[in-house]
């Protein structure tokens, strides 16, 4: 069984993630998400919080791949965690040229602390390669329309964490 570990904050998962997280399934038969978790940051939605939302995506947006898909927290080095688990891929997500040099510094990185596993990049689709979590949360935090870039039940998650 080939498993891929997807890594990232989630802070929120967005329609950017998404894409990948669909480039994911479609090589690896399960898909770890894998939920950074650093002391230093302050994440605006807790990892259960993340957790549920990524679980509900892959239940009504990613329709048959709820049980080929696993959510996970980490706090150490991921290829550590990718080796615990069993993965045999870590999948990066790219947007532009700034993304694919830091990218392939961190895959030669992980590639020497763990040569058997192998880092796959995958391209962000035009539509979604401006798409960062950041920026939706600066949207949202200005009571901006967030549609647009992230699933319908973050839209509303995010809604009701800026509502007072």
């Amino acid at each position: 069984m080939k498993v891929a570990i997807f890594a990232g904050s989630f802070d929120p998962i967005t329609n950017g993630h998404l894409d990948v997280l669909r480039g994911a399934f479609a090589v690896a038969d399960k898909v770890v998400v894998a939920i950074g978790i650093h002391p230093s940051k302050a994440p605006l939605f807790t990892f259960e919080e993340r957790k549920k939302l990524i679980e509900t995506i892959a239940k009504n947006v990613l329709k048959d791949t709820e049980k080929r898909l696993e959510v996970i927290s980490f706090d150490n080095l991921l290829v550590d965690k990718a080796r615990e688990i069993g993965a045999n891929f870590i999948i990066r997500g790219l947007r532009d040229s700034t993304d694919f040099n830091y990218e392939m510094q961190l895959a030669g990185m992980n590639r020497a602390l763990a040569p058997g596993i192998q880092t796959l990049f995958l391209p962000a689709a035009d539509k979604v390669r401006s798409i960062s979590a950041t920026l939706v949360r600066q949207i949202a935090l200005m009571r901006g329309d967030v549609s647009p870039f992230v699933p319908e039940n973050v839209a509303l998650a995010l809604t009701k964490k800026f509502k007072s």
